[in-house]
């Protein structure tokens, strides 16, 4: 790699974690900080990953990873409405990828006013087990 898409890589790498700040915060009322992935433990329910991706100049993927039932809180806060009432997939679907469009959309932005245009692709969700 060379030295400017190293600096580039950190570049989105600092966005991408203020973006998340500014969006858990502004959407959920959560406060979060940046560091290093852990592994989520198996768990029965499973985990909601929600990715979105960024085309151009500079390209790349903001992927969100929870579990399901940490994606159940985040629905039931951007609706406003009880965890017990998120009751189907689809609504613990639709918020994680919300987030991260929202997330990628402030990236996007950042880069945009920095120069390097691009475009957002569609949110992508998958659900799984380990």
């Amino acid at each position: 790699m060379t030295t400017e898409t190293l600096s580039q890589i950190d570049e989105v790498q600092e966005l991408a974690q203020k973006a998340v700040r500014e969006v858990f915060h502004t959407m959920l009322s959560i406060d979060v900080t940046p560091h290093d992935p852990l592994p989520l433990p198996p768990d029965s329910e499973g985990e909601v990953v929600s990715s979105v991706g960024f085309i151009g100049k500079v390209t790349g993927a903001v992927y969100l990873y929870s579990r399901v039932s940490f994606a159940r809180l985040l629905t039931s806060r951007m609706l406003g409405i009880p965890e017990s009432e998120v009751d189907s997939a689809e609504m613990n679907n639709d918020a994680p990828g919300e987030l991260s469009n929202m997330v990628v959309g402030a990236v996007k932005s950042d880069l945009c006013d920095r120069g390097p245009a691009c475009t957002l692709t569609i949110p992508s969700i998958v659900r799984g087990q380990k």
